[in-house]
């Protein structure tokens, strides 16, 4: 071990990219390769000083990065960061970064993928084809279509907008709806989310995950799509009241779903599975390998940045660092830097 090398512990699926672009600059030590998880922690606790998160689904909770003293940086994959308790880490002097704008344009082609998908029914049609049911019988006239009808964005961030140009391109008429008005967007904001739900004909959820947007689609916004509304998640599995958009389906209530998240993700409701008029895909949003490939190389960018000096690349609001200020120390011990 090289005594000016920090420590990292990588968290998760241990990617060629991530441990390819950390192995020349930190000690690496990697959580899956444990037999016994709690000695191993306890083994290196007191050397850590950065987090890396390969995969979303590992929570870093105020209890997990308590056990890190020296911790400076949990460094985390995905532009959602809800598994990472943000505002303790930055409370506490931690840094935390996440992996933003690299993978807004692949998000943005996945949503308009889902969203064509789910309006002309094209996976039920394409079943039908395998089935052999073409020679019997037609596909039917899909009952909605992307023309005449207005997409109400839930979020307009990066990639809110980058699915709004898309739209533009299609001459679908595009509205919002943010706490606040977003500047230098040509598009009507809606300050009453059910209010635009009232007036669109689908919904198309790209906002962060978390407290703040917890079941932000709820049942009284899927009353107010009504019955020929339609409803895309490419959020996370949180902003939808998930139970309440069952019965709305079950019940016709609104005219079908497209979703990339769930509430539990990898598992999906049997519920959900057994409607046909429902399009399900396994959360796909970024997911080529170019677009990970480069979400991985930001998580190495940012531990590199941090651990030279030069500051973390992508931190998160609620992060302590104030770029030419350094960061904020606080009770997990002292943050530098260097």
């Amino acid at each position: 071990m090289t005594a000016d090398k920090p420590e990292i512990l990588l968290v998760g699926t241990a990617k060629p990219v991530i441990v390819g672009g950390l192995d020349p600059i930190a000690t690496v030590h990697r959580m899956i390769e444990a037999e016994d998880p709690e000695s191993f922690l306890a083994a290196i606790a007191e050397r850590v000083r950065g987090i890396a998160v390969a995969y979303t689904a590992n929570r870093i909770d105020a209890a997990f990065m308590q056990r890190f003293p020296r911790l400076e940086i949990v460094a985390s994959f995905g532009v959602g960061y809800d598994h990472v308790d943000a505002a303790w880490a930055g409370r506490n002097g931690i840094v935390v970064t996440n992996t933003p704008e690299v993978l807004d344009e692949e998000v943005a082609d996945t949503a308009l993928g889902l969203l064509l998908c789910t309006v002309r029914e094209l996976p039920q049609a394409e079943r039908h084809l395998r089935a052999g049911k073409w020679a019997e019988t037609p596909y039917r006239l899909s009952r909605a279509t992307l023309r005449d009808r207005t997409v109400g964005l839930v979020g307009m961030g990066r990639i809110g907008r980058a699915i709004a140009r898309r739209l533009d391109a299609f001459r679908v008429p595009v509205v919002y709806h943010t706490r606040r008005p977003v500047a230098d967007v040509p598009y009507r904001h809606y300050p009453s989310l059910v209010a635009m739900a009232r007036d669109v004909d689908i919904l198309l959820a790209i906002v962060p995950g978390g407290e703040a947007t917890r079941h932000l689609i709820d049942a009284e916004v899927l009353a107010a799509l009504g019955p020929d509304g339609i409803l895309i998640n490419m959020a996370r599995g949180s902003v939808v009241d998930e139970a309440a958009l069952i019965r709305a389906l079950q019940a016709r209530t609104i005219l079908s779903a497209g979703l990339d998240v769930y509430a539990t993700e990898p598992l999906v409701p049997a519920e959900l599975i057994a409607m046909e008029h429902v399009v399900l895909f396994p959360h796909l949003g970024s997911g080529s390998v170019h677009t990970r490939a480069r979400m991985d190389q930001l998580v190495v960018d940012n531990l590199a940045s941090w651990f030279a000096g030069d500051g973390p690349k992508t931190p998160v609001p609620e992060t302590p660092w104030r770029p030419g200020g350094g960061a904020v120390a606080g009770a997990a011990g002292a943050v530098s830097a260097g």
